[in-house]
């Protein structure tokens, strides 16, 4: 009877499927157990912990901590620097979006259309990229000098007179929105080259034999429509960049000036690590964590039915 209990199942019986598929999903499950630890850790965990914070009065170094309901929330929509805050994102991420992805993919067309010197390029244009701000800093302090800068220098030539770019209240939004298209018009190049590459040529030879023989011909019958998924994912990776500003403010503004730069995330490293009231600071993150899956939500629901999958 044991022989009989130990024999193997019939090869392609119900039951050895059954126990196959059941040892595959064990084996599936462990194999992913540590990504979806870290993913506890890393992200479930902390978002949840700032969405508890968010409904107490927790500030920094103080041991007790009392419940407080949305008294958080109540604060913050009638803060005139959040809301101040809130307008400066908006209006950085509608200049810096937008045209970095344009600018991209029109360096990208460029540089994918020229045979000679297209590493050099591709490298150069992702410089921005790979340099740090924070070093960079003084290098935009001294193009946008208001008196030496070579930006204003320009200007003059042409008799015109060039502003405080990053000293001006009505101009230092422009001047940073200047930086973020500088940093994110060579990452988004990147990631459309990588997209006109996957092109097949014979796709160009057919638009051209059904009687496409201009080049914008080829882009709107083409080239647009295949890039449909790159376009998608450089879009959303720009806002979120876009909206996640924090370095340029902090380095060369400090959210001046009269907070005509002041940004969402610099808001809530003020409100959390300089003004020590986390609660507060968890409230406008979870605003901001909301605004941004709003955003990819729209963004998605919008362009993805205009995407061409191959």
């Amino acid at each position: 009877m044991a022989e009989a209990i130990a024999a193997p199942l019939p090869l392609g019986s119900a039951s050895a499927r059954s126990a196959a598929e059941k040892h595959e999903a064990r084996t599936g499950w462990l194999l992913s157990l540590p990504a979806l630890v870290l993913l506890f850790v890393f992200i479930l965990l902390p978002v949840a912990a700032v969405i508890l914070m968010s409904f107490t009065d927790y500030e920094l170094g103080y041991a007790g901590f009392r419940w407080v309901g949305f008294d958080n929330y109540a604060d913050l929509f009638t803060s005139r620097t959040f809301r101040r805050s809130l307008w400066n994102t908006t209006v950085y991420t509608a200049i810096v979006a937008p045209v970095s992805i344009f600018m991209a993919l029109g360096l990208a067309m460029l540089i994918e259309s020229e045979g000679i010197g297209r590493s050099f390029f591709r490298t150069a244009f992702f410089l921005p990229v790979a340099s740090l701000l924070v070093a960079m800093a003084t290098v935009w302090q001294y193009l946008f000098h208001p008196t030496i800068g070579p930006v204003n220098a320009l200007l003059r030539l042409a008799d015109i007179e060039g502003p405080n770019w990053l000293g001006a209240s009505s101009y230092v939004l422009y001047g940073l929105s200047i930086i973020g298209i500088w940093q994110s018009v060579g990452f988004n190049l990147v990631l459309f080259l990588a997209g006109l590459t996957a092109i097949p040529r014979e796709l160009y030879q057919a638009a051209h034999v059904d009687g496409a023989r201009s080049a914008f011909d080829r882009f709107r019958l083409v080239t647009w429509p295949m890039l449909g998924p790159t376009t998608l994912f450089v879009t959303t990776i720009s806002i979120i960049n876009a909206v996640k500003v924090f370095e340029t403010v902090k380095t060369l503004t400090e959210g001046g000036p009269n907070k005509a730069s002041e940004v969402l995330l610099f808001t809530i490293y003020q409100e959390g690590f300089v003004y020590l009231r986390v609660g507060y600071a968890s409230a406008m993150t979870v605003v901001f964590l909301i605004i941004l899956v709003i955003l990819m939500f729209l963004q998605y629901r919008i362009q993805d039915r205009q995407v061409h999958y191959t």
